[in-house]
């Protein structure tokens, strides 16, 4: 087990501090929990794959203007307070625009993770009561092969799953339990 040197706590007020916006400060509750989720299905460490997930998109609004430094300024600012397989994941989730490539399971779960909170948070969306408690897995997995919907959400990243050893029923299934488990928090 890696070791790091940031509570949960400190590691969210670094979230609201960096963060103005509360819709990324959900996307980054959400893919702290799917990563939680993951990392006991995989026996990971869950603090460790957790706070990778909440913290890795530390610098999206201060780099929304230079896409290819997104990921690279988070590690940065996270240097000695994460251990470098997650300060690895956190550059490499965005590697389509900053190059750095994908190697370990946590840096493909960090990227298919986080791209499917969205994908949930807009199949919640659909549903009358806006709730994330009524959401089916066939939903989700329906929708995966809508284009027009959720247009920004990367399906291909999503399937990246499988490079970690997941088929995609699977790895959504997790992802939406555990978004579930966290609904009050993520305002759905």
């Amino acid at each position: 087990m890696e070791s790091f040197l940031i509570s949960r706590d400190k590691a969210f007020a670094l979230v609201t501090g960096n963060i103005a916006h509360m819709n990324l400060v959900r996307h980054c509750l959400a893919t702290e929990a799917v990563m939680r989720g993951l990392a006991k299905d995989k026996g990971e460490d869950p603090d460790l794959w957790g706070m990778t997930g909440l913290l890795h998109d530390l610098d999206y609004e201060r780099t929304a203007e230079d896409p290819s430094r997104h990921g690279l300024v988070s590690a940065e600012m996270l240097e000695g307070s994460l251990p470098e397989s997650a300060l690895q994941a956190i550059r490499s989730h965005n590697a389509e625009h900053n190059g750095i490539e994908r190697v370990s399971d946590l840096d493909w779960l960090l990227s298919a993770g986080e791209s499917i909170t969205g994908l949930i948070v807009a199949v919640a969306l659909v549903y009358p009561g806006r709730k994330l408690e009524p959401v089916k897995l066939k939903s989700v997995l329906k929708r995966m092969n809508v284009s027009g919907f959720a247009r920004s959400v990367s399906r291909e990243r999503i399937r990246e799953c499988s490079e970690a050893g997941y088929e995609l029923r699977d790895f959504a299934s997790i992802s939406l339990d555990s978004m579930k488990g966290i609904a009050d928090e993520l305002g759905l």
